[in-house]
């Protein structure tokens, strides 16, 4: 069973982390799994530095130029992952923009994550219509599962659709916009928590975007399966650096 899917059967309030390969440093890859292993994170998120992450906020934008200004690269990464399965057991999520996988070549982009032992992708800008259609069954014949976002402008009937496509979990975006940390939900993102929940789907929610303190984190495990935290742990490393990951874990899940 892929990873990602025995977690959910095993744990509650899951914590997952990302953060973008190459930065702060163009070798902390592994340095920062290892630290997120040993803080007792449950799932962790690559982030492939690209020149223009649409969905993502200031903070993530600037750690992606950081990175590609210290030489990442795609094949930088998969060379780097080679000791991965050494150092952890926690599922791994490759989360990366559509067109610089095709360009890689999508294909050698899944071989290469099943060699390294990644768990599943998440590529924000992939249509699911044209991945259900052409690449669903590779994707799949690797052994990866593929997660897909809603946000509370999509219908109902995109995320039935959604809910029916996606293996492991589905990304709940907390707001339409930008990722980024903030201090707290309001009424109206409580209220979109509420109505997903109700629809009862048949994958597990992770609710992402604004989680920053253990306030948001806790009310996010309320509403879902648990949370996915960017934005702040990336502007904890540009702070504290790579070894003072566990005092953010501590803070946010303990």
């Amino acid at each position: 069973m892929n990873r990602i899917n025995q977690t959910f059967q095993n744990k509650k309030d899951i914590l997952s982390i990302y953060f973008t390969a190459g930065f702060p440093k163009l070798d902390d890859t592994l340095k920062i799994i290892r630290e997120l292993d040993n803080s007792n994170v449950d799932m962790i998120e690559i982030g492939l530095p690209f020149s223009d992450p649409l969905a993502d906020g200031p903070t993530i934008q600037k750690s992606s130029e950081k990175a590609l200004k210290n030489g990442m690269t795609t094949d930088l990464l998969f060379n780097q992952l080679r000791g991965l399965r050494s150092i952890t057991d926690i599922p791994i999520v490759v989360m990366g923009y559509f067109n610089p996988i095709l360009q890689y070549g999508f294909d050698k982009f899944c071989i290469n994550c099943k060699k390294s032992g990644i768990d599943g992708l998440i590529i924000p800008d992939l249509p699911v219509d044209i991945y259900k259609k052409s690449y669903k069954s590779k994707v799949e014949n690797y052994g990866l599962n593929m997660m897909f976002l809603i946000t509370p402008q999509t219908s109902n009937d995109r995320i039935h659709v959604i809910d029916e496509i996606s293996k492991g979990f589905i990304y709940m975006v907390s707001s339409f916009g930008v990722t980024g940390a903030r201090d707290n939900f309001d009424e109206y993102q409580i209220e979109y928590f509420e109505r997903i929940k109700e629809m009862k789907l048949s994958n597990p929610l992770l609710i992402g975007f604004g989680i920053s303190n253990d306030k948001t984190f806790k009310s996010a495990c309320e509403n879902s399966n648990g949370a996915i935290i960017g934005s702040a742990y990336i502007q904890h490393l540009k702070n504290y650096g790579v070894s003072k990951t566990n005092d953010f874990i501590e803070k946010i899940k303990f």
